[in-house]
């Protein structure tokens, strides 16, 4: 896909994803004019004081209000759609609060660039979203319904979705919280040190986002192959990094969490589409003839596994060390390199 001099929009672009994206494309000429639409007025200050790029536009709105997503969007070409709620203790204290924004707010974004005629929107998903059992998963697995029923009626704009695990180092995460706890010399609190996440770099969420960019199709949805690694393993490579002593406490799994995440279901494995370092699950594109719903089956089903973080690549201490000495963080609190640290 050749892309010259046209307008990108980022929801939520003052994160950790807006930061990874501008970093890959300010000094490109593929984005004449990249769109920041946040409600943070700090945070995205910050971001025109640390960048200083005329390049930059900022908005002011909140995607629960169609009317300030919609003035943004006049005049993009495409959108990355990343604002979200993603935190899973104050999704399930605040369940409609996370609907309000991950839901409605994602509707109100496909509207407001199908009545522009935005040519791509790419919505932002989570591994939390395949079988959910918390709030922002569930309203996450809601707001990829939402995408894909809305990709079969847009004529003019292609809206397509990534799904991913978590991102090493990211706001609210362990990473950041056991190294704080090394560095402060407390206890390391583990829910369960045979649990498993995937284990992934922000710069390949970013790679995820623009392969879906490049290659999605109405209602697709990708995700990329990831090596995981268990909790317990996690800790222990952040102890030998930092050369520390530090104990373990088991306090036990928290209400919400799960044993192992899920990239894909065994229902979307069924079709998925192997592109080698991802995943394409094409839209259910069905239509309102309910005897394929509930009369013609899946045969399949019954024998494929899903694709989850106890299956894939599992990676041993000395992996994980590898895989956390990349990251800016540590890079920095670890080693002393000067390093330039992204907001979460």
């Amino acid at each position: 896909m050749k892309i010259e001099n046209k307008t990108l929009l980022i929801t939520g672009g003052t994160g950790s994803f807006g930061h990874a994206v501008l970093n890959r494309f300010l000094q490109t000429n593929h984005f004449s004019e990249i769109r920041i639409f946040s409600r943070d007025e700090k945070k995205q200050d910050d971001m025109r004081n640390q960048l200083k790029s005329d390049k930059l536009k900022f908005y002011i709105g909140d995607v629960r209000d169609y009317n300030s997503v919609e003035r943004a969007m006049r005049g993009v070409d495409y959108v990355f759609h990343a604002a979200a709620l993603k935190q899973v203790p104050s999704c399930e204290f605040f369940p409609l609060e996370a609907t309000k924004t991950n839901v409605f707010g994602t509707q109100n974004v496909i509207d407001a660039a199908g009545v522009n005629k935005v040519k791509k929107v790419i919505c932002l998903s989570t591994d939390k979203a395949a079988y959910p059992i918390n709030a922002m998963g569930i309203s996450k697995a809601l707001m990829e319904k939402v995408a894909v029923a809305a990709s079969r009626n847009l004529t003019n704009t292609t809206v397509c979705l990534t799904r991913y695990g978590n991102v090493m180092a990211s706001r609210g995460s362990v990473i950041p919280l056991f190294l704080k706890q090394i560095q402060e010399g407390n206890l390391i609190t583990i829910t369960d040190p045979k649990m498993t996440r995937f284990l992934m770099s922000l710069d390949e969420a970013v790679q995820l986002v623009l392969f879906a960019f490049e290659n999605g199709n109405p209602g697709d949805l990708f995700v990329n192959k990831a090596p995981a690694g268990t909790i317990g393993d996690l800790a222990q490579a952040l102890k030998e990094l930092c050369k520390a002593d530090t104990e373990i406490k088991i306090i036990g799994t928290r209400h919400g969490e799960k044993l192992y995440e899920t990239l894909c279901t065994r229902e979307e494995m069924v079709k998925a589409e192997d592109m080698g370092d991802f995943y394409r699950i094409p839209a259910d594109n069905r239509d309102l003839n309910y005897a394929q719903y509930f009369s013609e089956g899946e045969k399949d089903v019954s024998v494929i596994e899903d694709y989850h973080s106890h299956n894939t690549v599992q990676q041993d201490v000395e992996g994980m060390k590898q895989l956390l000495s990349k990251l800016p963080l540590i890079r920095k609190e670890v080693f002393g390199e000067e390093v330039a640290q992204m907001p979460g």
